[in-house]
């Protein structure tokens, strides 16, 4: 018996002695590792690598607060009637179309969905300048999203065709005397019928003096790139409205979207209890449960926190060396040196307002507004940096947090698996029917939906980023001050009207040009 634990006492000294040594060359070893794995993939940091919380102090009493506190009444309460409404003008006194169209035009969109949205709008004016016919929009592939959904993919074609036949000539495809005219096309050489230089927010007039020419010559003309290509100012106020017409009316998701859209609001807003489990019969979201069951409000909340933002923003998220080591290579990859943030230092771009927010940090501000841990939360967002365990924070102050993946099965979620575009059209359609929509940051998502609520006069929080990065980089900052802060600085940004200036969108400020006062 003796012998017998002498033998197995010698492996396991052994065993202990191998992890001994492990222990004392992992310092060593660690920085060749990082350096391999960093020369490997730049970008592969910001897959594995989460920094832990950056504002502990403000974090522990954010979550020591209790539900009791009590919120302010007018949290959840709905806009005031702020004397607008949308208006769009009509088709009933509207000059018939002319019976001859100048020509296709066609235009090639880059970008994600909601700047593709964007260019379906302004390339239906562009058709009306020019009285020609408009063949629905070619979608590019982003080099970012990878997602090589078309229109039709996307939008219900034959509703945006219904909406806007008093307005326009649309057609699905060319007809066989021009299917020569395709993107591959393009793509080979310098084409006569390609309009290639047109400018930024270019007027009215330049359309008419550079591009009717080539549809009157060639019976086709081609624009691409064409995102940004119309004026947001001197315009006709009938091209405007004809801009948010499709906008807001005739751009609809197509059937499947919205099933699943309804399924998940709706279950946002009759959770399952605890004694009564979710059985969901279809994409109708019907269950079993009572019917009685009062409907409960829900936040939306966009977190555009991507590594596409955290590279571009030039911002330092807490992951030291290795991390901006990570997103400068990722940077140079994706936008050369086209990204000016990268002069400005961190303190800089932060005090501006620059700086995209953490899923802690929107947790914070949601926290300091007065929700609190009863709060329902649908969190609209791709692939976030850093993952689960960055969103970890942002889950523990508000345990009640969903998406689309925890609220549908995968059988639902088998059409828009992969394909970043329809992602973001359900994330878009729940947040149009959420009773509040807040976004992380600004960018494409953000004016979209900004602008389509204010049509609606829906409640929308806009994050006054300049004085959050401030109140971030104040680390004595109590609890107390930074709500106080936040409270005051929030007042006049949660759906307040604002008028359109020169130069800004349309789609981001619909007012004055397509809502009328009461």
């Amino acid at each position: 018996m003796e012998k017998m634990m002498r033998f197995q006492y010698k492996p396991v000294r052994r065993q202990e002695a191998i992890v001994g040594l492990f222990v004392l060359l992992f310092p060593v070893l660690l920085p060749c590792f990082f350096a391999s794995f960093s020369h490997a993939s730049p970008s592969t940091f910001l897959e594995w690598s989460v920094p832990k919380p950056r504002h502990l102090r403000l974090l522990a009493s954010a979550l020591q607060r209790e539900s009791s506190d009590g919120e302010p009444t007018d949290l959840w309460a709905p806009l005031a009637d702020q004397g607008w409404r949308p208006c769009l003008g009509g088709s009933v006194n509207a000059p018939p179309l002319p019976q001859k169209s100048e020509g296709y035009l066609q235009v090639f969109l880059d970008g994600g969905l909601n700047q593709q949205r964007m260019g379906i709008c302004d390339a239906v004016a562009v058709a009306k300048i020019l009285n020609a016919t408009l063949v629905i929009p070619y979608l590019e592939v982003n080099p970012v999203w990878q997602d090589s959904s078309s229109f039709m993919d996307i939008f219900d074609v034959d509703h945006f065709i219904n909406v806007l036949k008093d307005d326009i000539s649309i057609v699905k495809e060319l007809p066989d005397d021009f299917s020569w005219s395709t993107r591959e096309y393009y793509a080979t050489a310098i084409r006569p019928t390609r309009i290639k230089r047109a400018p930024v927010h270019a007027s009215a007039n330049w359309y008419l003096e550079n591009v009717l020419p080539v549809l009157q010559s060639n019976g086709i003309a081609a624009i691409s790139p064409f995102s940004h290509r119309l004026s947001f100012n001197n315009l006709p106020s009938e091209i405007q409205k004809l801009r948010c017409k499709v906008n807001f009316k005739a751009l609809v998701f197509v059937p499947h979207i919205r099933a699943l859209g309804d399924a998940l609001v709706h279950r946002l807003r009759y959770p399952p209890t605890e004694s009564q489990p979710l059985i969901t019969d279809d994409l109708t979201g019907t269950t079993d449960r009572n019917v009685k069951q009062m409907p409960q409000k829900f936040v939306v909340v966009h977190l555009r926190f991507d590594k596409d933002m955290a590279a571009h923003s030039a911002c330092d998220f807490g992951g030291g060396k290795a991390e901006k080591l990570a997103l400068a290579k990722y940077r140079q990859r994706i936008w050369g040196g086209r990204v000016l943030n990268s002069q400005f230092t961190d303190e800089e771009l932060r005090s501006q307002g620059r700086c995209p927010l953490t899923p802690e940090e929107i947790g914070l501000l949601l926290a300091a507004l007065g929700f609190d841990n009863s709060t329902r939360l649908y969190l609209a967002s791709h692939k976030v940096y850093g993952g689960e365990a960055r969103i970890s924070t942002l889950r523990d102050q508000f345990p009640k947090m969903e998406s689309k993946k925890s609220l549908a099965s995968s059988e639902e979620r088998v059409l828009i698996k992969g394909k970043a575009s329809l992602l973001a059209a359900v994330d878009y359609y729940v947040g149009m029917h959420s009773d509040i929509f807040v976004s992380a940051s600004p960018g494409n998502m953000h004016n979209a939906l900004v602008g389509h609520r204010t049509f609606e006069n829906l409640k929308t929080i806009r994050p006054n980023m300049p004085l959050l990065g401030q109140l971030f980089l104040n680390k004595n900052i109590t609890w107390l001050e930074f709500r106080q802060a936040v409270v005051e600085g929030h007042q006049n940004r949660q759906g307040q009207l604002r008028l359109r200036k020169p130069k800004q969108s349309i789609y981001t400020y619909p007012a004055p040009d397509c809502m009328c006062q009461a």
